[in-house]
């Protein structure tokens, strides 16, 4: 094993397309879960300064992230 070894491109390669892999998936669950919700996130967050929203938002973006990533690992 050599000391550049994650320099490698094939392991570079690897590494971007397990990153696309999960944002992509991580934008697919968060739009489903946009669809589900009975109100449109966004304007909830972002016009009515909902705080409350944004943090749940926030932790179940957290959560998802969390699942993908060990899911690809």
């Amino acid at each position: 094993m050599t000391k550049f070894e994650w320099l490698h491109p094939l392991s570079i390669g690897g590494t971007l397309l397990y990153a696309l892999m999960g944002i992509v998936i991580f934008w697919v669950a968060f739009i489903i879960i946009d669809k589900i919700t009975p109100y449109d996130l966004w304007r909830e967050i972002v016009e009515k300064q909902n705080q409350a929203l944004g943090l749940v938002v926030a932790a179940m973006c957290l959560g998802i992230s969390i699942i993908v990533a060990a899911a690809i690992h």
